[in-house]
């Protein structure tokens, strides 16, 4: 009896699904998070009757065939890059995208991540930082008299000097973007990474044709729907409870059987 082992891959299904919703969840105040949602494909078939089979010497063939699923199994996360709601916080270095894009961190180890979290601050030598203290790349060094700093919606960096009519610019905020935005690896730390799915980045200005625009004083908020995540939760339990009654019932079948013998 296959049932036994279908409805335990149709029950490891769901627990990856209450794994991914539980994450969503936990992260709906995380700043830039992306929901993720688990996908799912079925497995192999075992074919006791082929469809189109001839099945009489005048050329009558069989129109459907007797194909006996073997359960299901995940196929993969997929990261939903909608856009996330905007907060405003006040704070000079909080940045936020409105629309396609990534910022540029440089890691410890010389290479590059990517985030849609914008909450920086400044280190102690004057570099825009993440909170975990990894810099913006490109680098920007706000000047320790600079009383103010100001980002333009095309991502220009200036500040403001005393004893300087005009703002001082400082530079540019690249930004990153990919033509599969779903194969990136995800990090942790509000980081992801390139991957051969992903596709290498394609760098422009803020603004440019494709790209978002960047806000200051703002941060992107998570886009998670908490509503929509308490439904699928629902669902993903049922569906596990109709699998373990599934074994439940082909284990009273097999019991029936052996006692028959």
């Amino acid at each position: 009896m296959k049932a036994l082992g279908i409805a335990a891959s149709g029950m490891l299904a769901q627990q990856t699904n209450v794994d991914v919703i539980a994450n969503n969840i936990a992260n709906a105040n995380t700043t830039g998070f992306k929901a993720g949602r688990a996908a799912f494909q079925d497995l192999l078939y075992q074919s006791d009757n082929r469809a189109g089979a001839l099945v009489a010497d005048d050329g009558a063939i069989r129109p459907v065939g007797v194909d006996i699923g073997l359960g299901v199994a995940t196929a993969g996360i997929m990261r939903l890059n909608t856009q996330g709601g905007m907060t405003e916080t006040g704070n000079q270095l909080d940045l936020a995208i409105q629309g396609r894009g990534y910022f540029q961190i440089t890691l410890p180890d010389g290479t590059t991540a990517y985030t849609r979290a914008g909450n920086f601050t400044l280190s102690p030598e004057g570099e825009i930082v993440t909170n975990d203290g990894y810099p913006l790349d490109p680098g920007f060094a706000v000047p320790e008299e600079a009383t103010s700093v100001q980002i333009s919606a095309d991502g220009v960096v200036s500040v403001l000097v005393p004893g300087e009519m005009l703002p001082q610019e400082l530079g540019e905020i690249t930004l990153a973007g990919f033509i599969n935005e779903a194969g990136l690896r995800p990090m942790g730390n509000n980081l992801l990474a390139e991957t051969a799915a992903s596709g290498a980045p394609v760098l422009a200005q803020a603004g440019d044709e494709g790209f978002g625009t960047l806000r200051q004083f703002y941060i992107e908020a998570s886009n998670v729907d908490v509503i929509r995540q308490i439904t699928d939760l629902i669902s993903a339990q049922r569906a596990y409870e109709m699998n373990s009654k599934a074994i439940t019932t082909a284990d009273q079948m097999m019991q029936t059987a052996v006692q028959v013998r």
